[in-house]
């Protein structure tokens, strides 16, 4: 992948984030590009025998950083001589802190370990359900187990062309993105390319179920039928569009797998997802970017509570993070 030179890896020396450092190594390097790795603590409130803002405090909290930072110097030694990196311990909320960094910095990547499991094993915790919806450059969250190189890729596109116009340059935009991105890192792990977009008839019910609607089966198949090839034929200038910017050796080398799939996209991509046995799911978390406070569809949310594999979320063009950064 050559459009990361500004990569931020988010560690946790404690767990196992071995696997997101090489990864991020590996992009910086083939890249050129520049890796500043961070760890985020607490910041340190009054608690009892402490006074607010006194030097017992300061004194706490700049002891917390330094124990801190000592770890994750113990922990980036063994992979200090592979590449450059800077290294930094922020202080406070987890996603708050790492958006402004990536705002501060102009940052072009986030990598990160998911933060933790709940009980129903879900694998994004609240913070990266924070970075997920607000983080204004692709975030790429990778399981700690998930194997290097990558031997399964799907990206889910939207084809849909019902979009109002002001917002079908987005969706559009965004889909190139997410090609583009899931075939270079394919291209570049050797790894399985798979596409996606799951349609739906939005009429359909309504004409087969509905009290008031009179019409045959045979129309209503014809319906259904003129819709998929709508969304086969969008699909196909989407591809179109892909072979003109990676180029037609490159896509004929990858030949990847499209899948038309009529459904629910809640319930289908994760479904596909466990089928081919994926081990990167690369998505778009935005479903409007004009629209003040919503910030990630449902349909995104649902999908990203199913897949239990990593995956590298990416925001449309023009997306404005709520997260303003002080001062």
């Amino acid at each position: 992948m050559k459009r990361f030179k500004n990569i931020l890896c988010v560690l946790e020396p404690e767990r196992s984030s071995v696997p997101v450092l090489e990864r991020a190594i590996e992009l910086a390097n083939s890249n050129q590009g520049r890796l500043t790795v961070v760890s985020v603590v607490p910041h340190v409130t009054v608690g009892i025998g402490v006074s607010d803002g006194g030097p017992d405090l300061v004194d706490l909290q700049d002891a917390i950083v330094t124990i801190h930072r000592q770890k994750l110097d113990a922990f980036i030694a063994p992979f200090a001589t592979r590449t450059k990196m800077d290294i930094k311990v922020l202080v406070g909320i987890p996603f708050l802190q790492i958006i402004h960094e990536v705002l501060r910095h102009h940052r072009d990547l986030v990598i990160k370990v998911p933060e933790q499991r709940d009980w129903l094993d879900r694998l994004f915790g609240s913070d990266d359900m924070h970075l997920l919806r607000k983080c204004p450059c692709p975030l790429w969250i990778i399981k700690p187990q998930a194997p290097k190189p990558c031997r399964v890729i799907l990206a889910a596109v939207d084809v849909d062309d019902a979009y109002p116009q002001d917002e079908a340059a987005s969706v559009e935009g965004l889909n190139r993105q997410l090609l583009e991105m899931a075939s270079a890192l394919a291209l570049a792990e050797s790894a399985e390319l798979h596409i996606i977009h799951v349609w739906e008839a939005p009429a359909e019910s309504a004409m087969r179920n509905g009290a008031f609607m009179r019409t045959g089966q045979t129309e209503v198949d014809a319906y259904v039928q003129q819709i998929r090839r709508q969304r086969s034929a969008c699909m196909e200038s989407l591809m179109q569009s892909l072979k003109h910017s990676i180029g037609a050796d490159a896509l004929q080398y990858l030949r990847p797998t499209i899948h038309l799939i009529k459904g629910d996209a809640c319930q289908q991509i994760p479904s596909l997802s466990q089928q081919i046995d994926a081990d990167l799911v690369v998505m778009g978390t935005v479903a409007r970017t004009g629209v003040s406070g919503l910030i990630m569809g449902n349909t995104a949310e649902t999908i990203l509570g199913q897949i239990q594999c990593s995956v590298l979320a990416v925001k449309p063009p023009g997306f404005s993070t709520p997260v303003k950064v002080d001062g």
